[in-house]
């Protein structure tokens, strides 16, 4: 006996639209439906949508041109949100048999917001014999919540320059859309009339007949970025998510510019369905990121970004800096410039900018200054430093384990490294008897390993009687053995003709103690830009050093230790 399907009814509340959920913009479900045959076609309709067009806004006219490019739709979508000023609203008119809906498609910064009310009802207009115009203002509280579910009222004393009719399925559109969903299950009678009336702008007409075809077909004809984020923009008005996330991804396979980027960061704050386009917004951000990831080499650009891009930019982890330093660095020369104001500048590295800089990661020198800024408010410094502070006391597996908490996609990712050009030092520095300090110098085995045949890795600065030195890592070959092998040196930053003498003692960790063993000593007179240390710091060849069963990587960290002393 052959088990009965349950039946689908589009206008229950609790079905779900399976057809809202396209997998991806080019490859559909086989299982998905595919009516491109009923549209337009009497034959398979229940109703007529007849489309009034109206003349557009001078301010939406660009010369007589359509958008060629995204920076011509940026502008014309800027102009138009600037022209449209009236409250949301939906005027409704009934004419005999016919339902007259005024859409002028309005940009969401009217103030509109996206609710599902399923259980409420939603008269559209009282009953009259009558051709009568209702304003949902002017309703009690359950009419003027149709103005979540409808388009912006415009002008009835608009000119219509033309009239376009098309033949619909409302169980179709319904299925696609809550908007058509709540328009055609109402329960008041123009819900069962055959005829609706729209009210568009001349320039809104190509997106609406893109969209409605998608609605039937699950595809879309356009291909070029401004047409297409004129599609989504309209499906984001009568709320189809899936030609929404059908245009996210056809925009997201076209090449993208800075420009374009920008421009999708802010999609989010202009659109209802804010979840439909966050791939494409993760995209942005990928690319810009990607872009700028050699930061110090594009500061001018990054500095003239808007700050969405410049949050893109700092939340990534793979950016090429010298050390967390300059990133602090740029963020404050990028708030002093589009900030002037001491109090707008505090609020926007307080509550935004500041979230971005990884000040565990910031030499302790650098440190010291922040605590003293007078760009953040000093009770988030205080807290910053601190942090900062317990971070760097910490063993490094518990820095690991702390960084490895965090979440990949959270944008406020404090304690995971970025790609430093200069690896991080931890640096213990005394006064007496004489000056003094350690220093601990920590390389992941996959950062030798990219050292071979001939590569050098430096450590961030640090200083000894107020004089900046540095270590840098080598494989070099072995003057008298001939084979590439690991080295380390010290040098002193250049400054004037300054000259030190210090003794210096290089150790590093080796199982199966795991205790630091003296490696190499010396004593060096320092002139600036000089540098000194041994080429095969462990006595074996390069190959050994490497090899898996080395006994100088614990746990796949190669464990480096620096004293220096300075005799007087």
């Amino acid at each position: 006996m052959l088990k009965k399907e349950p039946t689908v009814d589009l206008f229950d509340t609790g079905t779900t639209m399976e057809s809202d959920y396209l997998p991806s913009a080019k490859e559909r479900s086989s299982s998905e439906s595919d009516f491109a045959f009923a549209f337009n076609d009497s034959n398979f309709s229940d109703r007529v949508l007849r489309i009034e067009i109206l003349a557009d806004l001078p301010s939406e006219k660009l010369d007589g041109e359509v958008c060629k490019s995204i920076a011509d739709w940026a502008r014309n979508r800027k102009r138009r949100r600037e022209e449209i000023t009236r409250e949301s609203g939906v005027d409704v008119f009934v004419q005999g048999e016919e339902q007259i809906l005024n859409c002028n498609m309005p940009d969401i910064d009217d103030g509109l917001a996206y609710e599902n009310h399923d259980d409420d009802a939603i008269p559209m207009i009282d009953e009259t014999p009558s051709a009568v115009g209702i304003n949902t203002n002017q309703l009690g509280d359950v009419e003027a919540n149709q103005s979540k579910y409808l388009p912006s009222s415009m002008d009835s004393s608009s000119t219509v320059i033309r009239v376009k009719t098309i033949h619909i399925s409302s169980p179709i559109l319904a299925a696609r859309s809550p908007f058509f969903y709540k328009l055609f299950s109402n329960g008041m009678r123009e819900s069962e009339q055959r005829h609706v009336n729209l009210r568009i702008h001349s320039s809104e007409e190509s997106a609406l007949m893109e969209l409605l075809n998608f609605m039937y077909s699950n595809t879309l004809s356009t291909t070029s970025p401004p047409e297409l984020l004129d599609v989504l923009m309209a499906a984001d008005k009568f709320e189809v998510a899936s030609c929404m996330r059908y245009c996210s991804q056809l925009l997201r396979d076209l090449p993208m510019t800075c420009e374009s980027a920008l421009l999708y960061l802010d999609l989010p704050s202009t659109v209802l369905i804010a979840e439909a386009v966050q791939p494409l917004v993760d995209a942005a951000k990928q690319y810009l990121a990607a872009r700028y990831k050699d930061i110090s080499k594009y500061q001018e650009e990054v500095l003239n970004l808007p700050l969405a891009g410049i949050e893109a930019v700092l939340a990534s982890d793979d950016l090429q800096v010298a050390s967390e330093d300059a990133i602090y660095d740029i963020v404050l020369k990028w708030a002093r410039k589009n900030y002037p104001k001491a109090e707008d500048r505090r609020d926007i590295l307080s509550s935004r900018l500041g979230r971005l800089i990884r000040f565990p990661h910031m030499t302790c020198r650098k440190l010291k200054k922040v605590l003293t800024s007078i760009d953040f408010d000093p009770e988030v410094t205080s807290k910053v430093v601190l942090e900062a502070l317990f971070f760097k006391a910490e063993a490094p597996y518990r820095q690991r384990s702390l960084a490895a908490a965090e979440e990949p996609t959270s944008s406020h990712r404090r304690f995971v490294e970025r790609a430093y050009k200069y690896r991080p030092v931890k640096v213990v520095e005394f006064e007496m008897p004489c000056q003094h300090c350690i220093v601990y110098l920590d390389l992941k085995r996959e950062e030798c390993a990219r050292l071979f045949p001939a590569g050098r890795v430096y450590s961030q600065a640090f200083h000894l009687g107020g004089q900046g030195f540095f270590l840098s890592a080598h494989c070099n070959m072995d003057q008298q053995s001939a084979f590439n092998c690991f080295g380390l040196f010290l040098g002193m930053q250049e400054k004037g003709s300054v000259t030190f003498s210090v003794e210096y003692e290089f150790a590093a960790r080796s199982k199966p103690s795991e205790e630091y063993t003296s490696k190499y000593k010396g004593n060096y007179t320092f002139m600036g830009g000089k540098a000194v240390g041994y080429r095969n710091l462990f006595g074996v060849p390069w190959t050994a050093f490497i090899a898996d069963d080395s006994p100088y990587f614990i746990n796949g960290i190669l464990h480096l230790r620096a004293e220096l002393t300075i005799r007087q």
